[in-house]
């Protein structure tokens, strides 16, 4: 993997931060909200991460902020954005799964958003082909998914979250289905490419939040709600010290009285 170019726009001159004040997020059917009274910061150009037992809102949150909801879901509470302007087109979301569409080539799945806008320009292909050489895949650019490894997918849905140039990046576990030491090499590549960015994660992983967050928050009980847990002081990507050790097993026992 080559390091990112120092040619590619700054994201730092539009990275937006967001506040959520008193945010309530009920499921119509459902005898309790899924979230209540959840306030949150998320900073201006650094990534926030959220852990959380399943089923806690997670993933919910990040579809509101996309504005994915469901026609079942009833949101109240406050959401403030740091240049006054809606989210709405301003949001690239990472999924679990990469989504990559078996019968395009790995280029053209890159430039999937703008494929079907049909506003695909030369120089959308030449941004494409720089950001395929970032992730270390320039040489697979005509290859199909199904040529390619677990990670090396990623790498492409990475590249494609990357070519949508969005502030805010919203993240769901993109690296959970990878093995340990690909999902390192990943977390690192990320935490480069995605830099001053607007970036949520969710994670179950405690160790992958401690290394990327500038922001940690744990969602606890039922309805859930946020702690912000004090990170140690290095600046992600972080190697796992003995501080860092030390507050992952905070983590795990504060997670552990939801999973009770």
């Amino acid at each position: 993997m080559t390091k990112p170019s120092t040619n590619m726009m700054n994201p730092s001159t539009f990275a937006l931060g967001i506040t959520i004040t008193h945010g309530h997020l009920h499921y119509r059917g459902n005898t309790a909200p899924t979230l209540h009274d959840l306030s949150l910061t998320l900073p201006k150009g650094q990534w926030s991460c959220l852990l959380g037992r399943s089923g806690c809102g997670k993933t919910s949150l990040l579809r509101y902020l996309a504005g994915l909801l469901s026609e079942d879901a009833h949101w109240q509470g406050q959401t403030a954005v740091s240049d006054g302007k809606p989210l709405d087109g301003r949001i690239a979301y990472m999924a679990q799964q990469d989504l990559l569409l078996p019968w395009l080539n790995v280029l053209d799945n890159v430039c999937l958003e703008r494929r079907l806008t049909d506003t695909l320009t030369q120089d959308d292909l030449t941004r494409a082909h720089q950001l395929l050489e970032q992730v270390g895949l320039a040489e697979h650019a005509q290859d199909k998914p199904s040529q390619l490894s677990g990670g090396m997918r990623q790498r492409v849905a990475l590249a494609r979250t990357l070519m949508q140039d969005r502030p805010v990046v919203l993240m769901d576990e993109p690296f959970s289905a990878l093995d340990a030491v690909t999902r390192y090499k990943l977390q690192t590549l990320a935490a480069q490419l995605l830099k001053d960015r607007t970036v949520v994660l969710i994670t179950h992983d405690p160790q992958e939040a401690i290394r990327l967050a500038h922001k940690l928050y744990v969602m606890q009980g039922t309805p859930a709600h946020c702690i912000e847990l004090d990170l140690p002081n290095t600046l992600p990507p972080r190697k796992i010290d003995a501080a860092s050790a030390q507050l992952q097993q905070t983590i795990l026992e504060q997670l552990e009285h939801d999973y009770a």
